[in-house]
């Protein structure tokens, strides 16, 4: 099969695209047929030689996909041969990635396809859609009414989170970086939206939630604890999913007075029944419209290296250049 994949870890040229075995599928799997996968910045993390977990080799890259089964193990009774499906949690934990024609993977971490989504939208919004659900949902017990703060509507996550919190009769404050993004945000919508280039976050978050709000969720891999505290509410919840190297100072005494909640966490080590109820709550709001993926553009496999570059331009050197998800079609 054609695979994007690497040897050993490095720069995005370290990525060959190429021909490697089909994966084999035995009872415990079901074999995809890969349609559309997509980039999230954990995986030039791992590509660039986080040590999290030792990598089979030649290591397939990517985490999501959609596509349809060819091929079912005797323990995946549920599925069928041909059924549509998506997913994601694969290129983590050991595990082979999804960059490939072919891919075997577990039932557990395995999604029916709604007949009206395409594949290229159900693979922009596997991990980040997942992410989302958890942390709104499953870590802070996001409720109807309240008010949540999102760092950048526009990202991967960030537009989840907005569109999520939305759905459920949740306010939603975020920011954006250009007039043009602003108004994406409130197209997904965003209740208020702060021009962070041009105006002060501080002072506008204050203003268009003087109590605070209930939930900060923090996109940076390094989190801005000082704006946060300031922001949240009496018993606000606090949100982070990114920064495993971060050590920022940390304002104890304003914190614990307020009686908030720091809540961390990382989409692979949730557990994967959790995982499924985000997906079937994912499966109805994209099927009646009310979640809609974000995708920046589509690049075909043999453009997986560039797909990383670009991917480490936005996330590590915050370079803002994209608007969306980066989907890759496979062959």
């Amino acid at each position: 099969m054609r695979a994007a994949f690497i040897t050993q870890p490095g720069p995005p040229d370290c990525i060959q695209v190429g021909e490697i075995p089909d994966p084999h599928c035995d009872d415990s799997h079901v074999l995809v047929r890969v349609r559309a996968a997509s980039v999230n910045p954990i995986d030039t993390y791992i590509r660039n030689g986080a040590n999290y977990w030792p990598l089979p080799n030649p290591f397939v890259i990517g985490c999501d996909f959609a596509g349809e089964i060819v091929r079912v193990g005797k323990h995946a009774s549920h599925l069928h041969e041909g059924q549509r499906v998506w997913g994601s949690n694969q290129g983590l934990m050991g595990r082979q990635g999804t960059f490939a024609q072919y891919a075997a993977i577990e039932p557990r971490w395995i999604y029916p396809s709604p007949d009206s989504v395409n594949d290229r939208d159900l693979a922009a919004t596997a991990l980040v859609g997942i992410t989302a659900h958890l942390g709104l949902f499953h870590r802070a017990k996001l409720q109807p009414g309240e008010t949540v703060f999102v760092r950048g509507g526009t990202g991967g996550v960030g537009a989840m989170v907005v569109q999520m919190a939305k759905a459920v009769g949740a306010r939603v404050i975020t920011t954006a970086g250009s007039p043009e993004k602003a108004d994406r945000c409130r197209q997904l919508g965003a209740d208020e939206v702060i021009e962070y280039r041009t105006t002060e976050t501080k002072e506008a978050l204050a203003r268009f939630s003087p109590h605070g709000v209930d939930v900060f969720w923090e996109t940076l891999r390094e989190p801005d604890f000082e704006l946060a505290v300031a922001g949240l509410a009496p018993n606000g919840r606090m949100v982070l999913m990114a920064g495993r190297d971060a050590r920022p100072p940390f304002p104890v005494g304003p914190f614990y007075v307020k009686g908030c909640s720091l809540l961390g966490f990382a989409m692979f080590a949730v557990a994967a029944e959790i995982q499924q109820q985000a997906a079937m709550d994912i499966n109805h709001w994209i099927d009646s419209g009310k979640l809609r993926a974000q995708i920046d553009r589509v690049l075909p496999l043999g453009e997986s290296a560039e797909a990383h570059r670009l991917q480490e331009s936005n996330t590590v050197a915050k370079s803002g250049i994209l608007q969306g998800k980066l989907v890759i079609d496979i062959d």
